[in-house]
């Protein structure tokens, strides 16, 4: 990481709006994290009141994917707070708006639609190749 000043074609970041977005999709986050640890434990319970095997049961294997698949999101929104805690670090310590990558600043345009990206466009690119 470097500590060269912002790009004169790069707007400086207002941190109070950004900590504000921030602090607004982590509650929403929080939110989802909650709603889809009780569905998860909605379906647990209600395969607990049966006795399935999902082997035989023309239903099991359904519950099995359902369960599986709400995991998944769970864990996917539990990553999302993770990355929102970061940018919320980066923010503090003023490297918010730079690429972990590259230095590089992220445009604006960038961190209005994924406030947690802490990459520019072109490291999120070649990181997924």
């Amino acid at each position: 990481m470097t500590d060269s000043p912002p790009d004169a074609a790069s707007p400086p970041i207002e941190h109070e709006s950004v900590r504000e977005r921030l602090a607004v999709e982590r509650g929403d986050t929080n939110g989802r994290i909650a709603a889809l640890s009780r569905d998860f434990d909605g379906i647990v319970a209600a395969n607990a009141l049966v006795a399935v095997d999902d082997e035989h049961d023309p239903e099991g294997a359904s519950t099995a994917f359902e369960r599986a698949h709400v995991a998944a999101l769970l864990a996917q929104t539990r990553e999302h707070l993770a990355d929102l805690d970061r940018a919320l670090a980066r923010l503090e310590r003023g490297d918010y708006g730079r690429c972990e990558q590259c230095g590089a600043p992220i445009p604006v345009e960038r961190l209005e639609v994924r406030p947690a990206a802490s990459t520019c466009v072109h490291c999120a690119a070649t990181r997924h190749r």
